[in-house]
């Protein structure tokens, strides 16, 4: 299955990236939980991609989405959400990261374009340091209004509440 082939063990994806940064290719990462797919993160993504010639998506393991969000989450296991995004056309590699933050795995992977929403500051963004001092660009991306999955289980447990 095709986008079983886009997810990488962090290894694997250090030498895959070293591969097309060979072939002359813009590396764009991006990070998250991707809890509940939703048109906000298809938008985000998408744009994402746009940036760049190859687009990375570290997703958070299962126990550090539960640290960072709370014992009730995540809704869906590490490996179904990292399925999920596989199977967007538009990105080109997955790999799971258990720490709370991407730090390292920016490090090893050393991204041309870091990217998150525009809810962050690039000063706020985790990694900007090791992008910028290594010549590559941190930018923003406008978030489509109404969309997080924080927003979504909320509205769903008002619906069963009422």
């Amino acid at each position: 299955m095709k986008s079983l082939s886009k997810i990488f063990a962090r290894e694997d994806l250090v030498k895959q990236v070293k591969d097309w940064k060979a072939q002359d290719k813009k590396i764009v990462f991006t990070n998250g939980c991707f809890d509940l797919l939703h048109l906000g993160h298809v938008d985000y993504l998408e744009k994402a991609r746009s940036l760049g010639d190859k687009l990375i998506v570290g997703v958070n393991t299962d126990a550090s989405v539960s640290r960072l969000k709370g014992p009730h989450r995540p809704l869906q296991d590490e490996l179904s959400r990292a399925r999920i995004m596989a199977s967007l056309l538009f990105i080109d590699a997955v790999v799971l990261f258990d720490e709370d933050t991407p730090y390292e795995l920016i490090k090893s992977l050393l991204p041309d374009i870091l990217v998150k929403g525009d809810d962050y500051n690039i000063q706020n963004i985790v990694g900007h340091d090791i992008v910028l001092q290594n010549g590559g660009d941190v930018k923003t991306i406008r978030l489509v209004k109404g969309y997080s999955t924080s927003g979504i289980v909320e509205k769903i447990k008002a619906q069963i509440k009422a």
